[in-house]
């Protein structure tokens, strides 16, 4: 949450950050800002409550010069989102600035302290507190602008990835993170910082990744330097971008969304690349076989996640436990990590992160660490904090999701999870070979059947329009497909802002059919997999409620085409599968609904990309 970037070098800093924050805006778009270090020495601070096209809109006619600058995109934590309380914020008297991503959790203690101190605070962040401690501390010492940092970053607990200029100083740019990606380009006598590598890479192809802990000083003309807390001096690790400009843009759609949908059938392809050989007769997950006596002696995998990522944990959970015989538990990170949970060396804990920065799961694995348990992440971003922080893992190779809601991340997230299934299930000898080769198989066949379904777009897209104006939704399926109900749900509520759930279908009549009546649609995913005659039975109990059934079936179905109102047919493929290909369908409904409704798809209201706060 919340997009940082920033610039030191030769150029005009405004166009690099301006374009910046909008690779960047998917982390956050509540208010945006600029801070720019001119040639005279001066300071100038431009933010506004809105997107960046808004800032673009004030900053018209301004002085905009400087060849150092900081910039945000804000996602609110402390504060309303308003002019006030947007980045950049900037000390007493106006020396100092700065940009935040991230929480300072004992803010109101130094707040309190610094009042006492004589200083007053223009707005309701943390952000501006820490700002301020940071021109005291410079002032009372009489010490560097890095020295003045490093102390403040001392005395404050919370997460912060944090960019810091002085204007009296235009030559420096000093920048830190705790729990909070941060990012470092090197160019040709320039540097740039942000969030993630998206601003970065039209400039520079070498990053390097700030540590946790860290805090990096950049000086114009000079070589990068990166300290800790303690100052003691970091190895400078460059990394080389696997990252395409191609890769950030639209490419025609009208949507992110809508594009990273249709993506689909190519990033199942690149996830599955090197690791299904092509006669479906073996699966390598390097992750998997390198620590193959971890997983052989685990006495159980917990997984953990958050929101899409959970929803692909509990597909993982199902095909984990069939093929593998190993109990399996399911956690959001967020409650794992406050109920002092029973961990042992023994266990091997699956964390799941589409950025690689989710801060409640990050601290799931830090948890999990303490207690001596194996880690395995399975994340999309390299170089993420929760990549480097696990004992090992697999990255799913799907390329940069910018919409807000997930999607190709989602298919990947599960198609990993398969494969791990189906790698550690091998080593074990608990899965025969005919089911091993007909569900890699079906990996290897996955993009052809997704392509399938895309074709039914303009289907779907007519669909939608008969319950644009719906107020509630019910997904229900069962088996592996009741998380593909609690996902599409999500999706719909996520970017339409309709309000709905997801049940597993035999649950219905243990208290929610009380909502069905003729105004509530109900999304019924029902493939031809071994409770198929149960899922009609529910369907059936729907449809004897005056429900409005919309239907996912196997393709030629035509029982349940009789009572439901509406079908979706999606090819078939083994059951462990069927949660990727009739989730695209769902996807799709829930995209033009939204459209329809007018809504910003890829931006949705209140949410961000990447949650780095609690």
């Amino acid at each position: 949450m919340c997009g940082i970037v920033g610039y030191i070098g030769s150029r005009e800093a405004y166009p690099i950050l301006i374009n910046g924050l909008r690779r960047l805006e998917y982390r956050g778009y509540d208010s945006a800002g600029v801070a720019l270090v001119d040639g005279s020495g001066s300071l100038n601070v431009f933010k506004c409550k809105g997107k960046v096209a808004d800032l673009e809109k004030f900053t018209e006619g301004k002085d905009i010069s400087g060849t150092v600058g900081i910039a945000h995109t804000r996602w609110a934590t402390h504060g309303e989102p308003n002019d006030v309380n947007a980045h950049p914020h900037y000390s007493g008297s106006g020396n100092i600035a700065m940009i935040h991503n991230g929480i300072i959790e004992n803010y109101s203690v130094v707040r309190e302290a610094l009042s006492e101190h004589g200083f007053t605070f223009r707005s309701a962040t943390d952000t501006e507190v820490l700002v301020q401690l940071i021109e005291y501390i410079r002032d009372s010492n009489q010490c560097s602008l890095l020295e003045a940092v490093r102390t403040a970053l001392k005395q404050v607990v919370g997460a912060y990835a944090i960019v810091v200029v002085e204007k009296d100083n235009p030559d420096e740019v000093i920048a830190a993170r705790k729990s909070s990606p941060l990012v470092v380009g090197i160019g040709d006598g320039e540097y740039f910082l942000a969030s993630d590598a998206t601003p970065i890479v039209e400039y520079t192809d070498k990053v390097v990744y700030v540590g946790d802990g860290e805090i990096a000083h950049i000086r114009r003309g000079g070589e990068l330097k990166i300290v800790n807390l303690d100052n003691e001096e970091s190895e400078i690790d460059i990394r080389k971008l696997e990252l395409s400009i191609n890769q950030l843009e639209k490419g025609g759609y009208p949507h992110f969304m809508l594009k990273e949908i249709h993506e689909q059938p190519r990033t199942i392809v690149d996830c599955t690349r090197g690791r299904i050989s092509p006669d479906g007769r073996d699966v390598i997950l390097s992750g998997v076989i390198a620590n193959k006596d971890k997983f052989l002696g685990a006495r159980r995998i917990i997984i953990v996640a958050c929101g899409t990522s959970w929803h692909a944990a509990l597909i993982g959970e199902r095909a984990i436990e069939e093929m593998c015989r190993i109990p399996v538990e399911v956690e959001y990170s967020s409650e794992f990590r406050y109920k002092n949970p029973v961990l042992s060396p023994d266990d091997v804990v699956i964390a799941i992160s589409q950025s690689g920065e989710t801060a409640d799961t990050l601290a799931a694995v830090e948890l999990a660490r303490g207690a001596g348990a194996f880690i395995f992440g399975i994340c999309n971003v390299v170089g993420s904090s929760i990549a480097r922080a696990t004992d090992s893992g697999a990255y799913i190779h799907v390329g940069p999701e910018i919409g807000v809601a997930s999607t190709k991340a989602f298919t990947g997230q599960v198609t990993v999870l398969t494969m791990l299934a189906l790698a550690l299930a091998k080593e074990k000898g608990t899965i025969d070979r005919a089911k091993f080769e007909t569900v890699a198989r079906g990996l290897l066949d996955m993009p052809a059947l997704i392509d399938k379904v895309l074709a039914q777009d303009e289907k779907i897209r007519d669909l939608s329009k008969i319950f644009t104006y719906a107020h509630n939704f019910i997904y229900l399926g069962r088996g592996y497909n009741y998380p593909a109900a609690l996902e599409g749900a999500l999706k719909l509520k996520e970017i339409s802002y309709i309000h709905a759930e997801g049940y597993p279908a035999a649950e219905m009549k243990h208290g929610p059919i009380a909502l069905i009546d003729s105004e509530m649609p109900v999304v019924a995913i029902a493939p031809d997999d071994q409770i198929y005659e149960k899922t009609v039975s529910n369907i059936q109990e729907i449809k004897a409620r005056n429900g409005k059934i919309i239907a996912v079936v196997s393709e030629g179905n035509t029982a349940i085409h009789s009572m439901a109102d509406y079908c979706i047919e999606v090819p078939a493929t083994p059951e462990c599968l069927s949660p990727i290909v009739v989730s695209v369908p769902l996807q799709l409904l829930a995209y033009y609904i939204a459209v329809n409704k007018g809504r910003d798809v890829d931006q949705p209201r209140n949410l961000a990309k990447s949650v780095t706060v609690e």
